[in-house]
């Protein structure tokens, strides 16, 4: 278990320098194999001793309580592999597409991709769009093929798929040799044409069959051909073609050159149980994968956002450093794991804590803007839920810090002497709404203060409070991520929360003009309440609000109760007239009325002219409003149509296309509110996974008369 895992690089973390540092994060879909794959490096590199799986199906680097119920990973956490003196800092990343957040944390701290694929599975949506996004900043990939060991398993058909997917720069290094049940035993080198077979742990080197090289040599010929094409060495083709041999050692330093700038992705077969592929897969990161020194870093500015001088990977630099991941442990208390891009963190130290999410995200999303300073707790090296004590975070590695208790996901630490910020990496919208609300009353203040804290730790979260609806909205990525929210806030705060459907901010308005009678007479000894006023009421254009017109004649009502009646129209259209929603664009006309010398009073003609507003709404009819999103999908050509259907029947209004380039279209349409409640849901599935979708309020328009008739009926 978790507990067995101890990452011997810890014990010799501040003498370590960036150029022997590898960041690799592991990115692929549920139950790819991601963990799986992590736990099989680390028994090869001696920080095992046995496996740790166990009969719930957990495994070392599952650290939370709803990580072992679900039986797979919900968010990002960190391992670290010695191997031939280099440090390897894993990032296991979730495969399920509703925590992508914490994949783009994942890539921001990383130097390089895994990518994690079944060779039953396949590739799915979400993975290929987390790919090109790699692709566009040119971060290095390379392909870890797994699940070989089961039925369906087809190393050759995953590596077309891969290449199909992921394009032409995709190509094997090793081809699995299966025993006689079809599983690996073994691997054959392409470059080098040997084979290594791995039997009961042990590796022995081999000789090959003739019909293992029959079968690899137009494989190494494609291999060797797309190695030449990304050498420097511009005679090295023309060598080749003309059938002069090249070395295996000049073909390796252009494959590892090749990988470093992300224009070549080696695939390499993996069956971890048996460790078949393992150590070759650490070696390709050791000496394939760039070293922080070669990875560009982010822009730095000053917290005000003005500019600064760059930064580099360098231990004696100023400090740069991103809290890429928040967790709150009900024991130790917050940590975070901190990717330093430059300087060196050490403990007790004072730094500057800067947060400024709403400048990049465009709202807050219950993140206020915050300038702190704190000081460092205990670093740590991180191996699953094991942390290791150390002296010294350089630039380059990525560091567990505990006590930083004002530090939020997302955030920059730098020297209070020379405070930075760091733009925080793209943050999905959220676009699952929940209402929510504690199961008893003495436990709301619990509520706010656990989503809080839920919040300062994953930013792909939203909490507000409805002011139209008084609901607590929490805003989730999708129906697994609010279940593990849900978990989080039962188990760390010993919290149940109840669920609710999330109630539409509509309005109300009157169909048509109409006029209304209002009198409130009430006598009870001494002073009654005498007050009659008479209106007329006329819709006015969407957006036009509140106006109220005084035509009074002969002092009927008295001047000092003409204001009084005006707010009692107001508070009425407040509270609504039919449906509890408030009431807009409209024009209120006061036409006359009566007082009474000694009964009359301010509250008496608010109540007047509440009634003479309602008087007026039942003879004009209510038309009720809906709030109009404006919602933009982008998708792969194939599911245009589905999509476009699909918004119709939702009662939308598809307002255009446009062809994004390399399969894509973007459609946008407006679609009421309350049609797009599990909207997000039902676009991965309708567009298997790569639907990509936005939603912003856009206005209010007139909801249909059954759907008015379905809201009342339900009040």
């Amino acid at each position: 278990m978790a507990g067995n895992v101890r990452a011997r690089a810890a014990g010799t973390a501040d003498r370590i320098t960036p150029d022997h540092i590898r960041n690799v994060v592991l990115v692929g879909h549920a139950s790819a194999g991601k963990t799986t794959l992590l736990e099989a490096t680390l028994l090869a590199a001696g920080h095992l001793q046995r496996a740790g799986r166990v009969e719930d199906g957990t495994t070392v680097s599952d650290h939370e309580e709803v990580e072992h119920r679900l039986g797979r990973s919900v968010s990002l956490s960190v391992c670290s592999v010695s191997h031939n003196g280099t440090k390897i800092n894993f990032i296991d990343t979730p495969g399920h597409a509703d925590f992508v957040g914490e994949v783009r944390a994942g890539l921001r701290a990383a130097d390089a991709a895994l990518f994690v694929v079944s060779a039953v599975d396949g590739v799915d949506g979400t993975t290929r769009m987390l790919w090109e996004e790699c692709a566009a900043v040119r971060l290095p990939r390379a392909i870890v093929v797994t699940h070989l060991d089961q039925q369906r398993g087809d190393f050759d058909e995953v590596v077309g798929i891969c290449r199909r997917v992921f394009g032409d720069g995709v190509h094997p290094l090793y081809l699995p040799l299966l025993d006689d049940d079809e599983i690996p035993a073994g691997l054959l080198g392409l470059l080098s044409l040997t084979v290594t077979r791995t039997d009961g742990g042990e590796r022995s080197p081999q000789e090959p069959d003739p019909e293992h090289l029959q079968a690899a040599q137009e494989l190494r010929s494609d291999l060797i051909e797309g190695i030449i094409q990304e050498s420097e060495d511009d005679t090295l083709l023309d060598r080749w073609l003309s059938g002069e041999e090249i070395t295996q050692e000049s073909l390796v330093q252009d494959l590892e050159m090749a990988v470093s700038r992300g224009a070549f992705h080696p695939v390499l077969p993996l069956t971890a149980h048996r460790g078949v592929g393992v150590p070759e897969l650490l070696e390709v990161i050791r000496r394939g994968f760039p070293s922080p020194l070669e990875h560009p870093t982010p822009v730095v500015t000053l917290p005000d956002g003005s500019p600064t001088g760059p930064i580099t990977c360098d231990p004696a630099g100023r400090l740069v450093a991103e809290v890429v991941k928040t967790t709150t442990d009900p024991y130790v208390g917050r940590l975070s794991v901190v990717r330093v891009f430059s300087g060196t963190l050490v403990p007790d130290a004072p730094v500057h804590v800067s947060g400024h999410f709403a400048r990049f995200a465009g709202n807050d999303r219950g993140h206020p803007e915050h300038d702190v300073d704190e000081r460092l707790g205990t670093l740590s090296t991180v191996s699953g839920a094991e942390v290791t004590p150390i002296d010294t975070g350089v630039a380059g590695d990525i560091v567990a810090v505990a006590r930083l208790t004002r530090a939020e996901t997302g955030d920059t630490l730098s020297s209070p002497q020379a405070p930075a910020l760091m733009e925080p990496w793209v943050v999905p919208e959220p676009l699952l709404p929940t209402a929510v609300s504690a199961r008893t009353s003495t436990d709301e203040d619990k509520l706010s203060q656990g989503l809080t804290r839920l919040v300062a730790e994953d930013p792909t979260i939203r909490v507000e409070v409805n002011p139209a609806t008084h609901q607590m909205v929490l805003w989730s990525m999708g129906e697994s991520h609010l279940e593990v929210l849900l978990d989080r806030l039962r188990a760390r705060h010993n919290l149940e929360v109840d669920t609710h459907p999330v109630k539409v901010s509509l309005r109300e308005t009157l169909a048509k003009k109409a006029v209304g009678h209002g009198r409130h007479v009430k006598q009870s000894g001494g002073h009654g309440q005498y007050a009659v006023c008479d209106v007329e009421v006329e819709p006015l254009p969407e957006g036009q609000g509140f106006e109220f017109v005084d035509r009074v004649v002969g002092g009927s009502v008295p001047r000092q109760f003409i204001p009084s009646v005006e707010k009692g129209v107001r508070a009425q259209m407040d509270r609504g007239v039919a449906a509890g929603y408030p009431v807009v664009d409209l024009r209120v006309t006061l036409t006359g009325g009566k007082a009474h010398s000694v009964d009359s009073s301010d509250a008496a003609f608010q109540m007047a002219g509440a009634l003479a507003l309602k008087d007026a709404a039942g003879n004009a009819g209510v038309a009720m409003l809906e709030p109009i999103d404006l919602v933009r999908v982008a998708v792969d050509d194939e599911y245009v149509g589905n999509i476009m259907g699909d918004l119709s029947a939702r009662r939308g209004r598809v307002t255009g296309t446009v062809a994004l380039g390399s399969g894509r279209t973007e459609i946008s349409a407006e679609v009421p509110a309350i049609e797009l409640s599990r909207y997000a849901i039902d676009l991965r599935s309708l567009a298997h996974g790569t639907g990509v979708l936005s939603r912003e309020y856009h206005r209010h328009a007139a909801m249909p008369q059954y759907q008015v008739e379905k809201v009342l009926a339900e009040q």
